[in-house]
């Protein structure tokens, strides 16, 4: 496989505010814990935290890439071949293609915490999938990748 011209890498991170929560989570497992003392206060302050940091990184971790002539949006793998056209969503339109306009067939790599959204077309006719959306902080940087590597690949595909 060979690499795009214009690789692209995203990760879908929580926010910050997500991460003071996890501290907030431990300091409420502290004070549960407090009347027992002060060792399970200390142990309910640390694994409290822990706990949460892991549920929020494991949220958080989400990677979209274009790599080659693929597209990898989480744990899902499509060749840019067997996708059309990638519509940038603001956050209205992010919004009405997560909820209502949604339709349930769709792979949605969806983050409420990200406001802006891609949406790209599968073409590929065995493929019942109708639509990707992708939550991105990038969309029009992430659009461009996937029609750099769609370029690239029908130029390889050309070429032999």
């Amino acid at each position: 496989m060979q690499l795009s011209a214009s690789p692209y890498e995203e990760r879908l991170t929580a926010p910050r505010t997500w991460w003071l929560m996890c501290l907030l989570v431990g300091v409420a497992m502290a004070l549960v814990l407090l009347p027992f003392g002060t060792l399970p206060l200390l142990g309910g302050l640390v694994g409290g935290t822990a706990a949460s940091a892991v549920v929020v990184s494991s949220y958080g971790s989400p990677r979209i890439r274009v790599v080659g002539d693929a597209l990898i949006a989480g744990e899902a793998k499509i060749p840019v071949s067997a996708l059309g056209e990638a519509e940038v969503l603001d956050q209205e339109e992010a919004r009405a293609w997560r909820t209502y306009k949604a339709d349930t067939r769709a792979f949605m790599l969806l983050r409420a915490y990200i406001p802006t959204a891609l949406k790209v077309e599968v073409t590929d006719p065995a493929d019942p999938t109708p639509y990707l959306y992708l939550s991105t902080r990038e969309p029009e940087k992430l659009a461009a990748a996937i029609e750099a590597a769609r370029a690239e690949s029908r130029g390889t595909i050309q070429e032999a």
